[in-house]
């Protein structure tokens, strides 16, 4: 399918982005939400009071609209841990009792995803949903530190747990595929920190692995594009991340080292959202222009969505936010532009 045109709507801008075709210009893009933080002072500062939903302040902002469901695996009374961090099963008796708190029968919202179908059918949004992923589930049960012991000491336990998360994915997949066909989604892993990975490639690929090869198929029979969420470096995970055929990354933060043009030269057809250093936004013009002159030639080739690489911090005002968005999307504007040329010339090679 050829989506190339003078004007796009959100979801053939999404589609050609990804489908590394060319594009009228970059979405301005927040894949995130704000930090609670960031908003209380923005109100302060002249974003109107009223505004306090994620999609409405996006539309002040003139930004692309890109709807997100976070598909909960828990109940809401399932018992939480003492402390962040901390954890609320111990052993296999812990498990099976928190598990009738786990797993609903019927996760997805579905009249909120037929309201969504709507818009997503005029092309006025993308839509995405989020599952917990097979690192981020185990750990959030467990907590954190005993969490890498169980990999060592409770490996069965492991296994049921990622095997029981798998199975309740398919039967998520199947409640939004009854209403529509959602245009990507996201595993939240949060699996490396600002050095790469929390654990070892023979550790994924034993605990990890198999859950992805039954997920995934599921997931791009259906047209999904699967996506992985971790923070920190993932130039090292990213490799495993293809070989379990996830198609994307997000958010590829600047600060932990995560650099675009090496990330593309390993891994040419793989689709990236973020990677513009949050840490720049409150610098003035010259630095933000700077950031975006950094992504602009592999933004120019397809597969990659510019968005701040995580959520914009409370250190960012109002008026630097109003300054970013306006320079986005002059940036956004030019990335189009140069997305013509690089195509025209592509075909014209290839002819």
């Amino acid at each position: 399918m050829e989506y190339i045109g003078s004007h796009m709507n959100a979801r053939q801008r999404f589609k050609a982005i990804v489908d590394f075709q060319s594009f009228d210009r970059l979405p301005l893009l927040e894949w995130a939400g704000w930090w609670d933080k960031t908003i209380v002072r923005w109100h302060s500062e002249g974003l109107p009071r009223e505004l306090t939903d994620r999609y409405a302040i996006c539309d002040h902002f003139g930004l692309d609209i890109y709807k997100q469901d976070w598909i909960r695996i828990r109940q809401p009374d399932c018992p939480r841990p003492a402390f962040h961090g901390g954890g609320v099963v111990e052993t296999e008796k812990d498990y099976d009792h928190i598990r009738q708190f786990l797993y609903p029968s019927e996760p997805v919202d579905l009249r909120q995803w037929e309201q969504w179908a709507k818009e997503q059918q005029r092309g006025d949004v993308v839509l995405w949903f989020t599952f917990d992923g097979f690192f981020w589930f185990p750990r959030q049960l467990f907590g954190i530190e005993r969490h890498l012991y169980a990999f060592y000491d409770q490996p069965d336990l492991m296994h049921r747990i990622n095997a029981d998360l798998a199975e309740w994915h398919l039967k998520a997949i199947e409640q939004v595929c009854s209403v529509c066909t959602p245009d990507f989604m996201t595993f939240a892993e949060d699996m490396s920190f600002n050095h790469g990975p929390m654990l070892s490639k023979p550790l994924f690929d034993e605990f990890m692995r198999p859950y992805y090869d039954t997920v995934v198929p599921a997931l791009r029979k259906r047209g999904i594009l699967p996506v992985v969420d971790s923070d920190g470096d993932v130039s090292v995970a990213a490799f495993w991340f293809e070989e379990a055929g996830l198609e994307g990354v997000l958010p590829l933060e600047r600060q932990a080292g995560v650099d675009i043009a090496q990330l593309r030269a390993d891994h040419p057809r793989m689709r990236f959202i973020g990677h513009f250093d949050k840490m720049v936004m409150h610098k003035g013009e010259d630095a933000i222009r700077k950031e975006f002159e950094r992504l602009l030639p592999v933004a120019s080739r397809g597969g990659l969505l510019i968005s701040c690489d995580h959520q914009t911090p409370p250190g960012v005002s109002y008026e630097d936010y109003r300054l970013y968005i306006r320079l986005f999307r002059e940036y956004a504007e030019r990335v189009g532009e140069l997305s013509a040329q690089y195509t025209a010339k592509a075909a014209e090679t290839n002819s």
